[in-house]
């Protein structure tokens, strides 16, 4: 999968009031009508625990500027992600401050698949900017998308 690039996001929710949240490339629309948004988590994830508890999570997709914002939700402590992280809630869900695009979901379904769960998700409300310079993951690495 190191040859197919993927977009980047940060997956949030709230853990006994707290915000978490983990960096995922595994996301994807599901379908538009409904609107549906599908992210994988592994099946250890505090995220994907807390997910399930709220019954809810938010999608914050990610721009190229923000590369060391997606290293920090990648790795380090769980409790320690969000320290002097720029963000709001919608609903308790964490959202973070100049993501690219931004969507707050219901969890309508979970799907345990091997070591990871799929959560599936209903949008109901979604905001975006007028940046259209994602960051892209492809080879273990950040790239640039250039204008073909």
């Amino acid at each position: 999968m190191r040859s197919w690039a993927t977009g980047v996001a940060v997956v949030t929710s709230r853990a006994a009031g707290h915000p978490v949240g983990c960096t995922v490339n595994a996301f994807t629309s599901v379908s538009l009508h409904p609107p549906l948004l599908l992210v994988s988590l592994a099946r250890t994830s505090r995220t994907l625990a807390a997910i399930t508890a709220e019954g809810g999570f938010a999608v914050n997709l990610l721009g190229r500027r923000q590369r060391a914002l997606a290293d920090r939700f990648a790795t380090g402590a769980v409790e320690d992600r969000f320290a002097g992280v720029a963000h709001r809630a919608l609903d308790g869900m964490p959202l973070l401050d100049g993501a690219m695009a931004a969507a707050v979901c219901a969890v309508t379904q979970l799907i345990a698949v091997a070591d990871h769960v799929l959560v599936l998700g209903s949008p109901y409300w979604c905001e975006a900017t007028d940046d259209a310079d994602p960051a892209v993951f492809l080879g273990g690495r950040y790239r640039t998308v250039s204008p073909a």
